[in-house]
């Protein structure tokens, strides 16, 4: 396989089966056309998305929670770091996760939501955009589920009421005085099960091949950007690859202009134990112990200097 898959989500889902299950054991990326996501809906999240980072720095910041671990509302420039990098990310972000109702089981592990008063409307969009992130992650999930030699909906139960949480994202035109080194997102690996990034037609998203060359990627107009999570690489014994991948600084007229997007990580529940598929697990491998997805997630949050 030469190159990431384009995959159509309107197939039949064997053959997505099949053209999905290679780009990610390869390169541990696809992108979808078609993926589901209404044209207009899109265009109100990004209105909204570009309205929430324009509010005064001081208002943004009183959404930040204090020992939240950058789970909920805001998360000030310059705050995440990546695994093992020596200067932080040159980006703020707003994170929504689910809505539990009250006394729901799963309630200690998922901070309430945050949302800012300042934007009539945000919640109803937000939530609304949330819900289709999760009904075109199902469909992904299914076809993997085929592509592993599973029931179809065998990830139906593991993401039910997940800890998934929806990113958005803004990267500043570059400052002068940026630290050496710093680019938009340094070289890292996504903690969830997969990813689905909107927003991602502008230059500067690299993934690392299996050669260990960075290879860009390149996305039509509208389309997703799908990609392997640790969990899901843990779950396959590496069957599917986690891949590092970076978003670099661009050249130009394009480093002197903000750049959004709009990554939603769909993750297990909380209290799924990821322990490898047996079918993957080969005569002499040393498979990782079995975990819950909630530790997991803890102990990586706390790597990248979010928890």
């Amino acid at each position: 396989m030469d190159n990431i898959a384009l995959v159509d989500l309107t197939r039949p889902l064997k053959e997505l089966a099949d053209e999905l299950g290679r780009s990610f054991s390869e390169f541990g990326f696809a992108v979808i056309r078609n993926h589901g996501i209404p044209d207009e809906l899109i265009e109100r999240v990004e209105e909204m998305q570009k309205a929430l980072f324009d509010l005064p720095e001081e208002v943004k910041r009183s959404y930040d929670v204090p020992g939240g671990g950058g789970a909920r509302g805001y998360t000030p420039f310059g705050k995440e770091i990546a695994k093992d990098a020596k200067v932080h990310d040159l980006k703020e972000f707003w994170h929504i996760g689910r809505s539990l109702p009250e006394g729901h089981e799963l309630a200690a592990a998922m901070a309430p939501n945050v949302w800012p008063r300042e934007l009539p409307g945000f919640k109803t969009t937000m939530e609304e955009v949330y819900a289709a992130f999760e009904k075109t992650g199902d469909r992904i999930l299914r076809a993997i589920a085929l592509h592993l030699g599973l029931a179809e909906d065998y990830f139906v139960p593991t993401v039910k009421d997940g800890n998934s949480v929806m990113r958005l994202l803004h990267y500043p035109p570059l400052p002068e005085e940026a630290p050496e080194g710093a680019v938009r997102a340094a070289a890292h690996g996504d903690i969830n099960t997969i990813t689905l990034l909107l927003g991602a037609e502008e230059a500067g998203l690299e993934l690392l091949t299996k050669s260990g060359e960075w290879l860009a990627i390149d996305v039509p107009e509208g389309a997703l950007v799908v990609n392997v999570g640790d969990m899901l690489d843990r779950l396959t014994n590496s069957h599917l690859r986690s891949t590092t991948h970076r978003v670099v600084n661009p050249a130009g007229e394009a480093a002197r202009r903000s750049r959004y997007s709009m990554p939603f990580f769909l993750h297990f529940r909380p209290d799924f134990v990821i322990k490898p598929l047996p079918a993957f697990v080969r005569e002499g491998d040393s498979p990782p112990p079995p975990i819950t997805a909630h530790d997991f997630l803890q102990q990586r949050l706390r790597e990248i200097g979010l928890a």
